[in-house]
């Protein structure tokens, strides 16, 4: 029977976070970027010194999906200094939630999004906020599917490519 459990990842689960991070960046934008702009993105977004800098962050909280023992998903979520964008410092960013292709529309990302909410609640954070690639139609439904709206755009950089985000919002209380 098959188990599907939320983690709170430490530093020891670097090499895990590292593998996951690669293989679903891999999987959702290989196909519509250049391999030379993916290679520079995943080694320098999944370097081992970047990763173990981020889990030391206490402004950063990841999250791993485990299903029987194996990391499917992860979450990485940010508050205060450690936001992508000057936000509220009572706002709590969703920076990452992937799951690996095989296991889409089996409700990991939608379990990573409740570890998510929850997080917010017990940091009590006035709103969540995220950026999502304009062209991921996958991820901005399942955003909106789940209350949030755009409030702007920014510019995400991929090797030399320059990318439009939509920064979306959930407003909490």
């Amino acid at each position: 029977m098959e188990t599907l459990k939320i983690k709170k990842a430490d530093v020891t689960d670097v090499l895990q976070i590292q593998a996951i991070g690669r293989q679903t960046f891999s999987e959702t934008f290989s196909d519509v970027n250049s391999e030379e702009n993916m290679n520079k993105y995943l080694d320098e977004s999944f370097a081992i010194e970047k990763l173990t800098t981020e889990l030391n962050n206490s402004s950063s909280y990841f999250y791993l999906a485990v299903l029987d023992e194996k990391v499917v998903g992860y979450l990485k979520l940010n508050t205060a200094d450690a936001q992508t964008e000057k936000e509220a410092p009572n706002a709590l960013e969703i920076e990452r939630i992937y799951v690996a292709k095989e296991f889409h529309g089996k409700k990991v990302a939608q379990a990573l999004y409740a570890q998510a909410e929850q997080t917010a609640h017990e940091l009590k954070a006035a709103y969540m906020w995220l950026g999502v690639w304009e062209k991921n139609f996958r991820a901005v439904s399942f955003y909106t599917k789940n209350g949030f709206v755009q409030f702007d755009t920014h510019i995400f950089r991929l090797g030399d490519d320059e990318q439009t985000d939509l920064m979306m919002k959930k407003v909490l209380f």
